[in-house]
């Protein structure tokens, strides 16, 4: 994503009292739990080690944060909040969370889905019982932006 243009097109398209909001909390490909690590490892001996992205590509790392982007931006007025969350997953959530990624939707397997996916299902279930369940603890940032000088 182009962000800069994104932070210009919102600044065209808002009302001057706008305030733009850009969350998230990663994904289970960045996700440092045991079960985690060995998911994506279990994607990488199908895929190869680079994490794939879009349609066509592969993952780069920004090279900005938001913040930065954001600070030279119309919105440059921001604040950064935090939220602790857990989330405890089954395998058949996972399955379909994987389904739904750019890094292990099932064309990128071809006819190796099935396969693949009787491995995740293996795998999820091993974990689980070891780790006490398919837990994910993380954190759900939140910047909220304006305009210098708007409305709090």
């Amino acid at each position: 994503m182009d962000r800069p243009a994104v932070l210009a097109m919102a600044d065209r398209v808002t009302s001057p009292g706008a305030t733009l909001a850009i969350m998230g909390d990663g994904s289970l490909w960045t996700h440092p739990a045991p079960w985690t690590v060995a998911l994506r490892e279990l994607i990488q001996s199908y895929l190869g080690a680079e994490r794939r992205a879009g349609t066509t590509g592969a993952y780069a790392e920004p090279g900005r944060r938001y913040e930065d982007d954001l600070a030279e931006s119309a919105f440059s007025d921001f604040e950064e909040h935090h939220f602790p969350l857990r989330r405890v997953w089954t395998r058949d959530q996972v399955i379909g969370y994987l389904r739904s990624t750019s890094f292990a939707r099932p064309e990128l397997f071809g006819d190796r889905h099935r396969r693949f996916e009787s491995e995740v299902r293996a795998l999820l279930e091993q974990r689980a019982t070891q780790e006490g369940g398919l837990v994910e603890d993380g954190v759900f940032d939140v910047l909220l932006a304006r305009r210098p000088g708007g409305a709090r």
